[in-house]
Parts: structure tokens; sequence; C-alpha cells
């Protein structure tokens, strides 16, 4: 409406085909400012093909996508970086023949003036003073000097979140980060998570629905490529069609 601040992301009646399958299917929500908005649905719902669609890496056949208002549907996921869009991966994404470090800093690149990209990599320093915050803030800095492929999981799955975090986005796209963790990894990322709501607007797939309800600010529930349901948590576990597709029972 005339006067209101546009919502920080929009997709409107996205949708996608692969042949006769209609993968992600007149999808429509908004996340909130700094807010977490998490996307559930049975394995084959279109929840990971929706945040390829969002963040570039697929070109939508229809709708729209926009930060702030802004039309930046079918953008690559570079030019999403720069405007504030970061997104982590379900497998996780990393250098695992470099340090912990030396990762945090590849991503934190982007951060330096253009007419500094050239400059050994020591001179980059903007890039290092974002590094020193992400070692410190996602309790990493112990293991700075580490190989990212000698890390736990939970380790390699916090180190993610913190690559996504280094070029500070206002967005940021989490594919299920809890995948494979152990309770206590799942609760530490969760807390994480939590925390970083305060400078950014996430977006999360997660299928650990203990995790959704304790976290998530609004769900969206998608099933057989289409929107079923959204809402606060409690209210969409009260959804009768969401009990059917989703938890097994009516």
């Amino acid at each position: 409406m005339t006067g209101q601040t546009p919502p920080v992301l929009a997709v409107e009646r996205l949708g996608i085909a692969f042949g006769g399958l209609r993968a992600v299917d007149d999808v429509s929500f908004e996340a909130g400012r700094n807010r977490i908005t998490t996307v559930i649905g049975p394995n084959g719902a279109g929840k990971t093909t929706l945040f390829n669609l969002i963040s570039g890496a697929l070109r939508p056949n229809s709708g729209h996508v926009r930060i702030d208002g802004r039309e930046v549907t079918g953008a690559a996921p570079a030019a999403l970086l720069r405007l504030g869009l970061a997104r982590s991966f379900q497998i996780t994404n990393l250098f695992f023949g470099l340090t912990v470090a030396e990762n945090l800093r590849l991503a934190a690149q982007v951060l330096e003036p253009t007419v500094r990209a050239f400059l050994p990599v020591r001179r980059a320093r903007v890039a290092r003073a974002r590094v020193g915050e992400l070692l410190e803030r996602f309790g990493l800095a112990a293991k700075a000097a580490e190989l990212a492929g000698n890390l736990s999981h939970g380790e390699q799955r916090r180190l993610e979140i913190a690559v996504a975090m280094a070029s500070r986005p206002r967005i940021l796209l989490l594919d299920e980060p809890t995948q494979g963790m152990s309770h206590g990894d799942t609760e530490d990322t969760a807390a994480l998570i939590r925390a970083l709501a305060a400078d950014v607007t996430i977006l999360l797939i997660e299928h650990d629905i203990g995790l959704v309800m304790s976290l998530s600010h609004h769900v969206v529930v998608m099933h057989q490529g289409g929107k079923l349901a959204e809402g606060p948590p409690e209210a969409v576990r009260a959804n009768p069609a969401v009990q059917a597709a989703y938890f097994g029972h009516a």
C-alpha cells in the first residue's frame, strides 16, 4: 500500500516447471525484517528449488522476487550478494583444503573496495578485520588455523553460516543448517540463528519441527510445489490441512 515500507523480501506467484513437473507452483509470501521465516514441507515439496529461485541459482518461469521493493527476479547470485542476499546450502559448501580463516577471508573479500581487489592478501584490511569479527562471533577463534576439512560436522556447519555472513548481508537464506547435527550442536546452532536475527532477516528450511516451532516467527508450508499454508508457528501446526499433508494425521 502507498506510504508503507516494502517488505525486505517479497516472493510473488513464483513458479518453475521441469518438463511436466511444476516444482514450484504459484508461491507467494513475505519475509519480515529481522524475523525468522521458515519453509517446511515433505521431501520433494519444492523447498530447495524455491530457495534456488530466490537466490538466483535458477531463473523462474513466472512470478517475481523483490528486495525492499526492488525487482531482482532472475538476477545472478553475485548481483544478489551485492544487494544484500546471501545463502548457505543443504550440503556443506566449504574449501576443505583451506583453513577456517582462509575460508572466511575469501568470502569477506567482497567487502574490499574495487580499487583494492588486486592488492596482496595481507593488505586486505577490511576483509581481515571482518574475519576477526566472525571468528569471535561464531566461536571459531581457536580453530582459525585449522583446515576446514578437519572440523567436526557441527563446526563445519557453523563455519558455513559464518561464510554466508561474511559479506554483511541483510537477508540470509539457510538450507537445513542443522542437518546431521547432534542434539547439542542443534541447540547451539538454534541459539546462533536467534542471535543473528538481530542483524539480518533469515529465511530458513528446516525439518526439525520442534526447532521450527521454537525458532520461527512465521512458517510457510509447501506441498507438491505449492504453498499449503502460512502463519505463526502454532497456527500452522494446528491447521488440519497441514496436519494431514505434513504430520500424517488429521
